[in-house]
């Protein structure tokens, strides 16, 4: 796969919100002493007036977010992907969700490749926490082109949402002329009947690199990017399973809760077919390089390809 330009998506959200600022006064972002890092910072320069820092206060954050949607303001409200599910799960719970208020919850910093700062911040568990709650859309982008479009339609969707932001840089290979995000609906990247890839997030180019790889084997492996987590594309998921016979569903987050738990419920339901999921397999994620972690705990291309192969080999 030829060399592309790398963009975090905590940069494209930035730049998104700038966007929404421009055109509707409602907007607001609320942060908790991260503007810099989560890249409400970019908010804030354009429109100092409508940013409002909560400190290093998470619940706050949420706490302010839900008044401010009920006033009938437009809250984008961000910090660390831990910290922002993990410690104001309750108020999300109670405040936001349970009042379907119109907060966007854009975390920053989600999965491992967080790297050096460690288990403590590595956030594997946020989507378990968000699909749970009901009426919660949660969702992934995979590179800068569907982050901003992502935010986008977080906008112009009535109700909570949770979207998870990377802090790493990461390659850019949506055609933004022709690609159009679309709330619940799933993706095909890469063609194939043999095996499916359902991937979201940093995973998903590590699964086109994989189905490039395979496919000079003669394999051809499917590869579905999954943007919206809940509410999942079931149809899409059970089209794969009905053409590709097995699936195996690839995320930065425990196997436990995710995306592969999502896509095994849909199929226990709707169409059996026999899954396997790459993601941490029930563990903590540990300080180091953000390469060498994503090796470490199979989130790359190698451990991809082997996994179809071990699998169609069964």
């Amino acid at each position: 796969m030829a060399e592309v330009k790398k963009i975090a998506t905590r940069e494209s959200y930035g730049k998104a919100l700038v966007e929404l600022g421009a055109i509707d006064p409602r907007v607001v972002a609320i942060d908790a002493d991260l503007a810099g890092s989560t890249k409400t910072g970019m908010f804030k320069k354009a429109y100092p007036d409508r940013h409002f820092n909560c400190g290093i206060a998470e619940c706050n954050v949420m706490g302010t977010a839900a008044g401010m949607a009920a006033m009938g303001l437009i809250p984008f409200a961000s910090s660390f992907a831990m910290f922002a599910t993990g410690r104001a799960y309750e108020i999300i719970r109670n405040s936001i969700g349970y009042t379907r208020l119109n907060v966007k919850i854009c975390a920053s910093h989600g999965g491992i490749s967080v790297g050096e700062d460690g288990a403590s911040h590595q956030c594997c568990e946020d989507f378990a926490l968000m699909r749970v709650i009901p009426g919660m859309l949660v969702m992934s982008p995979a590179d800068d082109v569907e982050a901003r479009q992502m935010v986008r339609a977080a906008y112009e969707y009535d109700g909570p949402v949770y979207i998870r932001l990377g802090r790493a840089a990461i390659p850019v290979f949506h055609d933004e002329e022709n690609y159009k995000f679309e709330i619940g609906k799933a993706e095909i990247l890469h063609e194939g009947t043999d095996i499916c890839i359902i991937s979201n997030g940093v995973l998903t180019y590590e699964a086109l690199k994989a189905a490039e790889t395979l496919e000079k084997e003669g394999i051809h492996a499917r590869v579905l990017n999954m943007g919206t987590i809940k509410p999942i594309d079931a149809d899409a998921v059970v089209a794969a399973a009905k053409e590709c016979g097995k699936i195996i569903t690839a995320e930065e987050h425990s196997v436990i809760g995710g995306l592969g738990e999502a896509v095994c419920s849909v199929l226990a339901e709707k169409y059996p077919a026999p899954v396997r999921r790459i993601g941490l397999q029930d563990v903590f994620g540990y300080s180091g390089p953000m390469a060498q972690l994503m090796v470490e705990f199979g989130l790359d291309e190698t451990n991809i390809v082997k996994t179809v192969k071990e699998f169609l080999a069964e």
